[in-house]
């Protein structure tokens, strides 16, 4: 048998080739979207995922002021964030956030499902998220994706 056929093959960035998605995140579950659209934006969908490259498709959210959160997380669930200086942390819940930027919620549940190094700061570049219907990313051409087939 002939073994050198079998080698395998590793991506490298010339051989991707990156996509446009669009999701609506109307009533869907915070933690089920983010974890569609972070396998997405891995490129985890893909038969040449290579985990040191980044082969993932760029994902467009639409309608991030719609996404639902489950049981009382919209009031109970704490964001904690730290301005730098002593005695600077703060928290907010989901409540408060969406009040002033919807799109952040899904933002810090994608951000929060890459990976926390170089490559992950660079796939969170495949991501769009928007708080209404529309975006400005029509000349890309980009699909819709049905949520509900991936979960």
């Amino acid at each position: 048998m002939d073994t050198i056929s079998y080698k395998t093959i590793s991506a490298t960035p010339a051989m991707v080739e990156k996509k446009w998605y669009v999701v609506d995140a109307t009533g869907v579950t915070l933690g089920r979207l983010a974890s569609v659209v972070a396998k997405i934006a891995r490129g985890k969908h893909k038969p040449y995922f290579s985990p040191n490259i980044n082969c993932g498709d760029h994902v467009i959210v639409i309608n991030a002021e719609k996404v639902a959160l489950s049981g009382n997380k919209l009031t109970d669930k704490q964001y904690v964030f730290h301005t730098g200086y002593p005695g600077g942390q703060y928290h907010r819940t989901p409540r408060e956030i969406m009040a002033k930027r919807p799109e952040r919620v899904v933002e810090l549940a994608v951000k929060g499902m890459l990976p926390k190094n170089k490559l992950g700061r660079d796939l969170f570049r495949n991501v769009r998220v928007y708080a209404g219907p529309t975006h400005e990313h029509e000349a890309q051409k980009p699909e819709v994706l049905n949520i509900n087939a991936w979960i």
